[in-house]
């Protein structure tokens, strides 16, 4: 068994592709019309045959809860790993991206959590 997809929630898909390929520097991989919305994934550039990250529409009512609940109580959604978190989070701090905690060492990694501006807190992590 293999992780192919996984995916985020996000407010709006087009503004979400936007984040995620200008600013974090992901691919997109998958863009197909599936309605009035998208099936839309971002693979990192180290990884083109990875694992996809799905941004998907918040739409269903239960999504929008969940998001704005774990948003709420300062729970990233997902989790990237980085090979030098201090580097990234100066290139992203420089980007305009707005940190929620900058990088702090916790048992065996360095993290930091930025918003998404999609609706989501994501986790950065350097493991040590």
């Amino acid at each position: 068994m293999k992780i192919k997809v996984t995916s985020v929630f996000v407010d709006n898909q087009a503004k979400a592709l936007k984040f995620y390929t200008e600013v974090l520097g992901f691919v997109k991989k998958n863009d197909v019309s599936a309605g009035e919305y998208r099936w839309l994934t971002v693979v990192s550039p180290e990884q083109p045959d990875g694992t996809e990250l799905l941004l998907e529409p918040n739409e269903n009512p239960a999504a929008k809860i969940y998001q704005k609940a774990i948003f709420e109580q300062n729970i990233p959604a997902t989790a990237f790993f980085v090979d030098d978190i201090e580097k990234e989070y100066k290139k992203l701090k420089e980007l305009g991206v707005t940190f929620t905690m900058e990088p702090t060492k916790v048992t065996g990694s360095t993290i930091a959590v930025f918003n998404d501006t999609c609706g989501n807190l994501i986790q950065i992590n350097q493991l040590d």
